[in-house]
């Protein structure tokens, strides 16, 4: 007899997924307030290891633009932390809910109304977070020069794809699809329960964001800090800023919410493939 355990090992991922997906909707139900607490916890952490980020790459471009690269390689690794925080904060961050809201719909444990509001909430509290933190940084020196600089030409490139028409668009799309399912990856990573070690998921969850940092990937969480921390410190224009969004917000659902929440929700639905062959999940 075949071991089911090796037919679906992803069960335990999707069984703690779940898990999490009744938590979130009860916290967003009963205790608002607390999860939007915790969203915005997310959305500070993101701000603040944004302004690392940038600060190393501003370092590193100080000594010459042949060590920008290699500025944005290590500022990638520092960045990396900013997920293991809001995962041992227990913090909550929209890009990976949207994996969570997305299993729970296949097995529905949950509904539409709930899990938008999930997702509503989060990046409610998200942006909350990272505004809180762009008011900081305006009464303080901490987006000055260099770093500044930075910061708004990476504005620049982003909001300038949206400008481009058609073309931009698709590559922000794109950018969007593969940032979250480089997160979504390694939060499979950490659910599975097969790393039983922290160095170990801590590691999974930097090199993601690392990734995603370096390649130039697109995360609708950090691109809102970031549009909100230059736009308070030097201006932005919006209908630009709102359309990069958009276009972003979209694409991280399709990696993280299909391409990963979905896709091993059905590869691990043991009920639907043995049921077709005449077999059940106890055989």
């Amino acid at each position: 007899m075949t071991d089911q355990s090796q037919l679906f090992p992803g069960k335990y991922f999707i069984s703690t997924v779940l898990d999490a997906l009744d938590t979130k909707t009860a916290m967003s139900g009963t205790l608002a307030r607390v999860y939007l607490m915790r969203a915005a916890m997310a959305g500070g952490l993101i701000g603040v290891m944004y302004l690392a980020y940038y600060t190393v790459v501003s370092t590193f471009g100080a000594l010459g633009d042949d060590s920008l690269g290699l500025g944005k390689m290590v500022g990638g690794l520092v960045f990396g932390f900013a997920l293991v925080f809001i995962y041992y904060s227990k913090s909550e961050l929209l890009t990976s809910n949207m994996m969570i809201v997305s299993i729970g719909a296949y097995y529905r444990r949950t509904t539409p109304l709930k899990s938008l509001r999930i997702l509503l909430l989060c990046y409610g509290g998200n942006f909350v977070g990272g505004l809180a933190v762009a008011l900081l940084v305006l009464g303080s020196s901490l987006a000055d020069g260099a770093i500044g600089e930075q910061m708004a030409h990476s504005v620049d490139h982003k909001v300038g794809l949206v400008a481009e028409g058609l073309a931009g668009w698709s590559d922000l799309f794109v950018r969007a699809v593969l940032c979250n399912f480089m997160i979504n990856l390694a939060m499979l990573l950490v659910y599975n329960g097969m790393i039983k070690d922290d160095f170990m998921k801590s590691l999974a969850m930097i090199m993601s964001v690392f990734v995603f940092a370096f390649l130039g990937f697109e995360h609708s969480v950090a691109n809102t800090v970031l549009f909100t921390i230059v736009g308070l410190h030097d201006g932005i224009d919006v209908g630009l800023a709102l359309g990069n969004l958009a276009i972003v917000l979209a694409g991280n659902f399709v990696g993280g919410g299909l391409l990963i929440g979905y896709y091993y929700a059905y590869a691990n639905d043991d009920r639907k493939h043995l049921l077709r062959r005449g077999l059940t999940p106890s055989e």
